[in-house]
């Protein structure tokens, strides 16, 4: 175990230094001169010339990117070619509002598919599973700006049950957060919903046709017992993966729901970042959602770990 687990870390190394140099590549591929960008379209030629020293920008590209992952390694992510303050902070802030709408997202899809995935499993080809299935995959197929629209339109404008706007405050806590997250978190779990139901179903019903289950009924073990103790154990062997790279497509991919509505997660400080070609802040908010990427997929081989034995004796 101890093996595999050195192997994946490694691994999570040279997938991080990887990252970071397509990331400094392609930001350097972006159209647009950054100079004319701050100073606008009326800067003069020696306006422009004097900024672009003053940032760096007429260094050679690898001396650029040796500094930006020197300073990246030991908490420098330099400062925004926007707003000239310091991008650790507003990539931290806009971190942690996206980790708690993550988490309130994670709350709801991953326990509710794994439910709905179990049930449809036991209940194979019957009314309840091609329903289940039916609703989880009509759901899935509908983009995030239609559901969200439609959430806003029905409980926010119809009900007046919930806030259209989910902007809040950069000291605002989980709880005081949570009335404004709960149409963005809705919109994201119906996303998730169906990969985690289909999975689960997937992979409990394989595990309902081993030998081993069978020997299990045949000793007249209760239903409960078998479901916990041998079907589930091995049937969320691939669940598991899913729900890791969810894991990282929550920090990350949250774009388009936080611009629906209007939260200020790091989604949205990305396109911030793009689209006024602050290099610092853009390359900053890639290598963080890079990072919660392969961490969550690490967690998933320790998981991986635990739950199938010939992982730990390292086979």
């Amino acid at each position: 175990m101890a093996r595999y687990l050195l192997r994946r870390f490694t691994f999570i190394i040279l997938t991080l230094f990887l990252a970071s140099i397509i990331i400094f590549a392609v930001t350097q591929l972006l159209p647009g001169d950054v100079a004319q960008v701050v100073l606008g379209q009326f800067a003069t030629e020696a306006a422009l010339k004097n900024l672009r020293e003053e940032l760096g920008l007429n260094r050679p590209l690898y001396i650029q990117y040796l500094d930006w992952a020197t300073g990246f390694i030991q908490g420098d992510w330099g400062n925004s070619m926007v707003s000239r303050t310091p991008v650790f902070p507003m990539v931290m802030q806009r971190l942690r509002n996206s980790s708690m709408l993550a988490a309130l997202s994670f709350m709801c899809y991953v326990p509710l598919g794994i439910l709905l995935g179990v049930i449809a499993a036991l209940k194979r080809d019957k009314a309840l599973d091609q329903i289940i299935s039916a609703v989880s995959m009509a759901v899935v197929g509908l983009p995030e700006f239609v559901t969200g629209l439609l959430l806003i339109t029905f409980f926010a404008i119809g009900l007046g049950w919930l806030p259209a706007n989910s902007s809040i405050s950069p000291d605002t806590t989980f709880w005081e957060a949570l009335p404004y997250m709960i149409l963005p978190a809705i919109t994201v779990s119906l996303t998730n919903l169906a990969y985690i139901t289909r999975m689960t179903r997937s992979g409990v019903i394989d595990v309902l046709r081993t030998d081993y289950v069978r020997a299990a009924n045949l000793k007249g073990l209760p239903a409960w017992q078998v479901l916990t103790r041998h079907v589930l154990r091995n049937a969320l062997l691939p669940t598991i993966t899913v729900v890791a790279m969810g894991i990282g497509w929550l920090v990350g991919g949250l774009i388009v729901t936080e611009q629906v509505y209007g939260f200020p997660g790091l989604g949205r400080l990305l396109v911030f970042g793009i689209q006024r070609r602050d290099l610092p802040l853009i390359q900053a908010s890639c290598m963080i959602v890079v990072a919660v990427y392969t961490l969550a997929n690490f967690g998933a081989d320790i998981l991986y770990g635990l739950l199938n034995p010939r992982i730990r004796l390292g086979k």
